[in-house]
């Protein structure tokens, strides 16, 4: 029986010092809980991007260039090039 007084007045020790914040609480900073909080909301506006895409030319000009070739020395303009023509 003496293990049971003790939890007893445990608990009801518990509950007196429970009691004593809770009230201590409300008096000190008010019944807050019971007062519905407003909270605003702001939509954040989506950033826009632009992405510039240069127009695709549809004609293609193709220039053709000529090159002539170099017409090949004879072994006397060969040697006259050398400085061995006597």
């Amino acid at each position: 029986m003496d293990d049971i007084k003790k939890a007893i007045i445990g608990v009801v020790t518990l509950a007196i010092t429970t009691g004593g914040g809770l009230l201590m609480k409300n008096l000190f900073e008010g019944d807050e809980e019971s007062k519905p909080k407003v909270e605003k909301t702001e939509e954040v506006a989506q950033p826009n991007i632009t992405i510039n895409i240069p127009e695709q030319k549809k004609d293609t000009v193709v220039k053709k260039v000529y090159v002539k070739p170099t017409p090949k020395k004879t072994e006397t303009e060969k040697r006259k090039d050398e400085g061995l023509d006597w």
